[in-house]
């Protein structure tokens, strides 16, 4: 294993807020990348006052939610709207890689700090922008959320019971996928520059972000002529591919093709006729006749837990598994061998568990190092390494510079 991080010799300007763009950045910097989060003075980060929230060891209820998705970045602040904020800024971006916003687009260009502004500064910046639907395009100065690119990125249409009504799923899926596009995008640009020599701009949209998760529910259209309908959990391609009751929950049995069926049926299920029985002999039967394929496995299951049933399953080679709520995935032994979870000390909240990163690179592997940043706790290294003197930085706090 190296000693060296492996995006260490990355600078990342973050002007990001809530989700989409810190999430990015939160994976940069577990990477290595020294991220340096700027945010407003006073206010900060809207997300500073998002529950859930823990009082900290000076009585002041601080944000585990900030906490999560804001460690091992610096922390500044800066207002960009004057002369001297901008000319701060502008001094950053000469010796950094990677600038990345999510404001609405054209708030940038505004400010004359947008993507034409950096390159003159630093023909290598990458700039990077997360909005709700992109730099262009008809709908790209509408303001954009979550909920608005699950809706209408055709996620909420495909998610939910069948014959029930659209359902957005549970956590901020728009802005996770978003954060994850734009974290490739950053990367594929640093590799591009190393090629070109030159930086570009990267926009990413949730909406986009979204759409391309719904795989091929457009394709299964515009075959068939037909809207996808929603349809739990199960599958439209693939039979048993479904949540199963069991005695104390629900079991995932998913048999993706013909000998995984034929095993359930003649080692399972004990009833080797099922696999030539006209209504399950092939894929097609099979999606046809889920009802009552879902009526026989679960007549099975009955007497067994969801602990039972996958041993069985999987003893047999087929793929099951539990339908975990979020007390029995932070005591699972596998998630934390694979430290999905990370137990960090907070300088005023104490210990405070934060997510993993989910991608291991075995020679380098990402980690995290140190706490979310207090609001413009780091304003006097940062811009002492500008060149600024103890007079100057008192002066442009006084003038509410920062």
């Amino acid at each position: 294993m190296s000693d060296h991080r492996a995006l260490e010799n990355l600078t990342v300007l973050d002007l990001t807020r809530v989700l989409a763009g810190p999430f990015c950045t939160m994976m940069l910097a577990d990477m290595g990348a020294d991220v340096i989060k700027i945010e407003m003075p006073g206010t900060g980060d809207d997300t500073r006052s998002y529950p859930p929230f823990r009082e900290n060891k000076n009585g002041v209820r601080e944000s585990l939610y900030f906490a999560n998705i804001n460690r091992n970045k610096r922390g500044v602040t800066l207002n960009l709207k004057t002369p001297e904020g901008k000319e701060l800024f502008l001094r950053m971006v000469k010796s950094a890689d990677v600038v990345i916003e999510n404001y609405r687009p054209g708030v940038m260009d505004r400010l004359g700090l947008g993507y034409e502004e950096l390159r003159q500064v630093n023909p290598r910046i990458i700039y990077a922008a997360v909005s709700g639907f992109g730099s262009y395009g008809p709908y790209h100065l509408r303001p954009g959320y979550d909920i608005l690119a699950q809706a209408m990125g055709g996620m909420m249409a495909i998610t939910g019971p069948a014959g029930g009504g659209p359902t957005r799923a549970g956590s901020a899926l728009g802005d996770i996928l978003g954060g994850l596009h734009v974290t490739i995008g950053i990367l594929a640009a640093v590799n591009a520059r190393a090629i070109t020599g030159q930086g570009q701009r990267v926009d990413v949209s949730l909406m986009d972000s979204v759409i391309a998760a719904t795989e091929n529910t457009a394709l299964k259209y515009l075959e068939s002529g037909q809207v996808p309908p929603r349809m739990g959990n199960r599958y439209a391609a693939v039979s048993p591919y479904d949540g199963f009751r069991c005695r104390d929950g629900v079991v995932i049995v998913a048999c993706g093709n013909q000998k995984l069926f034929g095993k359930l049926c003649t080692e399972i299920l004990e009833q080797p006729q099922l696999a030539a029985d006209p209504r399950f002999a092939d894929m097609t039967g099979r999606l046809e006749h889920q009802d009552d394929l879902k009526e026989l496995i679960e007549a099975w299951l009955a007497d067994k837990t969801m602990a039972q049933a996958a041993e069985i399953l999987l003893a047999h080679g087929i793929p099951a598994g539990p339908i975990l709520d979020v007390s029995q995935i932070l005591d699972d032994p596998h998630v934390k061998e694979r430290e999905m979870f990370v137990r960090t000390e907070h300088p005023t909240l104490g210990e405070v568990t934060v997510n993993g990163c989910a991608v291991k690179l075995m020679g380098t592997p990402a980690a995290v190092r140190a706490p979310a940043p207090a609001l413009g706790q780091d304003n006097e290294a940062v811009f002492s390494a500008l060149g600024l003197s103890p007079a100057e930085l008192a002066a442009l706090k006084e003038k509410n510079v920062f």
